[in-house]
């Protein structure tokens, strides 16, 4: 297997793990603290905007090679086993299906990035006024 075939088997396996916690979060039987953190991080891997923008060198891929994976990675490990099971056999059933959208997400980052900038403008016109 080459590696560019190892990385998109890579991606698949990502993409089903998402969905999974999507459905997980939405399970009565997850706990609370699993399900805030399992929201926050589906909400960010399903928004179409990411907190630092892939165009930024490096540091822009950053959040989608390691802070994504790491986050599904712990929250699948605060989750009931019986909950996770049922969950990845719900997505093999619906593999056909499409991504949730992410807009509140999107709404929240673009919140994030606007108080950023405010926060600047004003650092700025305080320390040059």
């Amino acid at each position: 297997m080459t590696f560019f075939q190892r990385l998109k088997d890579r991606a698949r396996r990502l993409k089903a793990e998402t969905m999974a916690l999507y459905l997980a979060v939405r399970d009565p039987r997850t706990p609370w603290y699993a399900k805030l953190l399992g929201a926050a991080i589906v909400a960010y891997a399903f928004s179409p905007i990411d907190l630092i923008p892939d165009f930024v060198p490096i540091i822009g891929y950053l959040d989608d090679l390691v802070l994504i994976p790491a986050g599904i990675a712990l929250v699948i490990k605060m989750l009931p086993p019986s909950v996770l099971v049922e969950c990845r056999e719900r997505v093999q059933d619906k593999a056909s299906g499409g991504m949730p959208k992410g807009r509140a997400a999107a709404a929240v980052i673009i919140g994030i990035w606007i108080a950023a900038a405010l926060l600047c403008v004003g650092w700025a016109y305080r320390t040059f006024r």
